[in-house]
């Protein structure tokens, strides 16, 4: 099991790989959204918000308005570490179950272009 602190070195790698997307692939895919992403085995919550600039450098904060957030992940930190280095397959750890994600179908179509 990975620790808090690899998790949240995990999501600041994302972020700046997230921040190496072409302009191009921002325009059609990137439309303003809150995150949040559980740490199923560590009973930890960062939140983040991702818009046409890139992903925000995650947070424990939950946002000031108390709303859900848009697309909500869960995951464990093993795998969390596993698909930000590219071991780990988005689609197959989603149909197997390892990564569970709650947003609209408009949302998932997205993520799937970025990740």
């Amino acid at each position: 099991m990975a620790s808090v602190d690899e998790c949240r070195a995990a999501l600041d790698k994302l972020a700046e790989q997230f921040g190496e997307l072409d302009q191009e692939t921002r325009s059609k895919h990137v439309v303003d959204r809150t995150l949040s992403c559980r740490i199923t085995d560590l009973d930890v919550t960062f939140f983040g918000r991702i818009h046409q600039d890139g992903l925000e450098a995650f947070t424990e904060t939950p946002p000031v308005d108390g709303r859900p957030a848009d697309v909500r992940i869960r995951i464990g930190s093993d795998d969390l570490l596993s698909m930000v280095n590219g071991e780990l397959d988005m689609g197959r750890a989603l149909f197997s179950g390892r990564v569970k994600i709650d947003a609209s179908i408009s949302d998932m179509f997205r993520l799937r272009k970025l990740l």
